[in-house]
């Protein structure tokens, strides 16, 4: 807890929230499962970064002044050698430079590719009338599009996580629908516990998404996490 702490306090003096590696940091304390990532503040970190993750790999931007990365070319994918991480670097940064000039760049995570699986998200929202409450729900971009979401105020309860999932109408598609496998729903059920317990002993969270969490026929794995704090 104490470097969460530490994590924390560094982003509220420097007046933002959470970059996605530290965010990351923090979902990993929980044992909540992560994609590795690395910042590299150049082509030669980068490349030394992604050999030690593991090719193939993903590029994206780092700044607290960009949200959504992909809107500006900030993310490539599916990296597979030094060459591909050379060229995402300088083609990255030239976007960014181009779409979004004011920008501060912290720098460039170089992250694990997972492979597809199913997209669910796990959220954090804090009520101001109930406090800590958890959301989950198809992820990716159907949670904009078909707002099939369920919620539970913290702290959940094994069976509260199960409700959840037994909730949403796309249920179907996490045990198994037309010879696709089934997923690890204890493993969702898992993460969305202890998203809640995250809820209750994180004060300064305000919201968090993780969005897309992969679910796997073993295991899942965060792709995508944003904290922002109080």
């Amino acid at each position: 807890m104490i470097e969460v702490k530490r994590i924390i306090e560094r982003a509220k003096q420097e007046g933002r929230s959470l970059l996605e590696h530290e965010a990351k940091a923090i979902v990993e304390s929980y044992d909540i499962p992560v994609t590795k990532v690395r910042v590299a503040h150049n082509i030669d970190e980068a490349i030394e970064a992604a050999e030690e993750i593991g090719y193939p790999v993903v590029l994206k931007i780092v700044s607290p002044d960009i949200i959504h990365k992909s809107d500006i070319g900030g993310v490539i994918v599916n990296i597979k050698d030094s060459k591909g991480v050379r060229d995402a670097y300088e083609r990255i940064l030239t976007n960014v430079k181009q779409k979004k000039p004011d920008a501060k760049v912290v720098g460039i995570l170089v992250q694990e590719f997972a492979p597809q699986g199913l997209e669910v998200i796990i959220g954090l929202i804090r009520d101001p009338q109930f406090g800590p409450t958890v959301m989950f729900g198809l992820g990716g971009v159907f949670v904009e599009i078909f707002k099939d979401v369920s919620f539970r105020v913290a702290p959940l309860t094994e069976q509260d996580a199960e409700d959840m999932i037994n909730e949403i109408r796309a249920k179907p598609l996490l045990y198994g629908y037309r010879g696709s496998e089934p997923v690890d729903v204890e493993a969702i059920k898992d993460a969305l516990i202890k998203a809640g317990k995250m809820g209750l002993e994180i004060e300064e969270i305000a919201e968090m998404d993780l969005n897309p969490t992969m679910a796997y026929p073993n295991g899942i794995k965060v792709v995508d996490a944003r904290i922002i704090l109080r």
